[in-house]
């Protein structure tokens, strides 16, 4: 038995469950964000993909994998926060804009992971919103028109996630949408600073593709993370797995 809370409209639950009905997302499930200590950073992610756990096809393309219900969620998160962070590889396969566009509600600041100063002039992110685009990078190379250097010294070629979130947090951005992709995602799993991760299956099989998370390798199903989850229904059929990562056990 896991410590999850798990099931579906119109059936009874499952032991220990609790859910939503289908379509309806409570406004509870932004408490842990509107209601984060003000004396450390709260990290959220956020991950779509297919039942298989698929978030794009091998040739990287991820549009249409979940839907209008679950997009709009998406917008929601990114309204509840200070900033949304992704890493470059997602700027390059999706061009997002990183705005708050299908609900009402604040804009976050955009933060984009470029370790190598990879990001284009032309990428979107960098001419719309209203709001900040900070470009983190181990060097002072110069960064596009359109967004700020956030300068972080690493030692390796990877920035390391805890040094991001304290650059982040003495900016006094406090609340941290962590929205990818995958390997992005992993890393700050893997260095143990994620609150929370939404997980959004759609009901679709890929049956081949890009991973999404791609955890540190265990040896055994005990070492595996239990997080406590409740499970909700969307619209169109997007199940949202609200998994607690502060409150999991092993095995």
């Amino acid at each position: 038995m896991t410590s999850g809370k798990i099931s579906k409209e119109g059936s009874a639950p499952r032991r220990g469950g609790k859910s939503a009905r289908a379509g309806e997302l409570p406004q509870s499930i932004f408490d842990p964000i509107v209601n984060a200590p003000a004396d450390r950073p709260f990290i959220i992610a956020q991950l779509g993909q297919s039942l298989d756990g698929r978030i794009a096809t091998g040739s990287g393309d991820s549009r249409g994998i979940n839907g209008a219900a679950a997009l709009d969620h998406l917008h929601r998160l990114r309204s509840k926060v200070d900033a949304v962070v992704v890493g470059i590889g997602t700027i390059i396969a999706d061009d997002p804009q990183l705005t708050v566009r299908r609900v009402d509600g604040p804009q976050p600041v955009r933060v984009i992971i470029d370790p190598r100063g990879r990001l284009q002039a032309s990428a979107r992110c960098l001419a719309t919103g209203e709001s900040a685009c900070l470009v983190v990078t181990s060097s002072g190379g110069l960064v596009p028109k359109g967004a700020e250097g956030l300068v972080i010294k690493a030692a390796a070629q990877r920035i390391e996630p805890a040094d991001i979130v304290e650059a982040l947090f003495k900016r006094g951005l406090k609340k941290i949408l962590v929205e990818g992709g995958g390997t992005t995602i992993s890393h700050f799993i893997n260095a143990g600073i994620v609150d929370r991760i939404h997980i959004l299956a759609a009901p679709l099989i890929l049956g081949s593709g890009i991973p999404g998370l791609s955890l540190m390798p265990i040896d055994s199903v005990n070492e595996a993370i239990r997080p406590e989850t409740t499970v909700h229904v969307l619209d169109g059929g997007d199940v949202l797995f609200d998994c607690d990562l502060r409150h999991q056990r092993r095995g």
